[in-house]
């Protein structure tokens, strides 16, 4: 008997270890199966969020305007102390590289780079060019003094500074302009001058704007929001599909009938004249009144759809039990029900915030000039101006803004970001 027991184990030994290894295939197949079905979507995600954020951020430090074009200029200036004029060397390099490039474009481009450091570079930079090419044989200090003959400003220090500072091809310049900082002739970082700084200002505005909204959206959301989950879900699924509805229109539709409804003699303006409440239409188009009306608007549902989902998960017993306790109602809903609420709030405030300061169209419709926030002049740098290092820092400064709050968000609620 012993040693039949004994042959019973040795032959389940190799079925026990065939089963481990099929149970181990089996395993390894699924994470393969697993993976293979997540891979389009990791790719997508990669190739339409990372890789435009990554290019972003390289162009908010990317320098290639001076440094691809002036090639020998900036070796020139290299051992220069930045102080008088520089040694008549560069002067010939610079008519060398102005001389070698091969079209009209890639001048206005280094002038229009130039110029937004030293005013007055581009006229500087495309009356050089034009008058080129000097002659053969020239030395470096006839080069100089012909330099000066054509435009005696060749003979100031700032605008060689301004070469010699955007010689390198990777620059702090952008990000530091878009916190109103600046660095001076000797590389040394310096706030800009009070006329200067102006996107200090402007954050400010695009966070204040961004703060009303959210504020408004919670006190209009929140008892909203507690009266649907209080509802059966046949009425409440009803009336979340008209909260939904202004997702199935465009904003630039929605902003375009705040337009007709806010104007002088809009249907807000009539109403409220027609019940007597005012004398005269109140000024509510192309201010900040009207850009706070609409973005509320706007944005009220990404409030609602997070507190409703808290909310239903909230047991209406905890408020009965408060009650049967001697709790009078409002204070049992204050001391009970909102606290559990809170993960809701953050949520909903979170969204409608990082969403309103990177609000575009709203602002440039329905604000006047100092109601613009900071995506209008994101926008102005891309398409007016063609500086995109500048547009690239400012949107960087709005991305580090937006993970600041996510990261303050994630400490204080201690829960992930979720619509419901």
């Amino acid at each position: 008997m012993h040693s039949l027991a004994l042959d019973e184990q040795e032959a389940a030994a190799p079925r026990g270890q065939d089963l481990a290894r099929a149970l181990q295939r089996a395993e390894r197949r699924r994470k393969l199966t697993a993976a293979s079905l997540t891979l389009p979507l990791l790719v997508f995600l990669l190739l339409t969020f990372l890789v435009p954020i990554g290019a972003l951020l390289k162009r908010a430090v990317e320098n290639p305007e001076v440094a691809d074009v002036l090639v020998h200029t900036g070796e020139a200036l290299s051992g220069w102390d930045r102080h008088g004029t520089p040694p008549a060397a560069a002067y010939a390099a610079l008519v060398r590289d102005l001389g070698a490039l091969p079209e009209t474009a890639q001048a206005g481009t280094l002038a229009r780079r130039l110029n937004s450091e030293v005013p007055g570079a581009r006229s500087l930079v495309m009356g050089t060019y034009r008058a080129l090419p000097l002659g053969e044989g020239l030395s470096p200090e006839q080069t100089r003094d012909r330099l000066l003959e054509i435009d005696a400003r060749w003979g100031e220090p700032l605008y060689w500074q301004a070469i010699a500072k955007n010689a390198s091809r990777w620059t702090p310049d952008y990000l530091l302009a878009a916190v109103d900082l600046r660095r001076d002739a000797e590389g040394h970082v310096e706030a800009m001058p009070a006329e200067q700084a102006v996107f200090g200002k402007i954050l400010l505005r695009t966070f204040n704007i961004s703060a009303v909204v959210t504020v408004l959206c919670l006190l209009l959301a929140y008892p909203l929001a507690y009266w649907l989950s209080t509802l059966d879900a046949r009425r409440a699924n009803l009336l979340m599909i008209l909260v939904l509805v202004p997702f199935w229109t465009s904003i630039l539709v929605r902003v375009a009938a705040w337009i007709v409804l806010l104007q002088r003699e809009g249907l807000v303006n009539s109403a409220l004249v027609g019940m007597g409440l005012i004398e005269e239409p109140l000024a509510l188009l192309f201010n900040r009144t009207g850009v706070v009306i609409a973005m509320v608007h706007i944005l009220l549902p990404f409030m609602i759809l997070p507190l409703y989902s808290v909310m239903k998960s909230v047991p209406p017993t905890y408020l009965r039990a408060a009650v049967s306790l001697g709790s009078s109602p409002l204070a049992a809903f204050f001391r009970v029900y909102v606290p559990q609420t809170w993960s809701g709030v953050g949520a909903g405030g979170l969204l409608v915030f990082i969403l309103s300061i990177g609000y575009y169209v709203t602002p440039a419709l329905l604000g006047g000039a100092d109601d613009q926030m900071l995506s209008y002049y994101i926008a102005q740098y891309t398409n007016v101006e063609v500086n995109w290092g500048m547009a690239c820092a400012l949107g960087a400064v709005l991305l580090a803004a937006t993970l600041i709050l996510y990261s303050v968000y994630r400490r204080v609620v201690k829960s992930e970001l979720s619509l419901g």
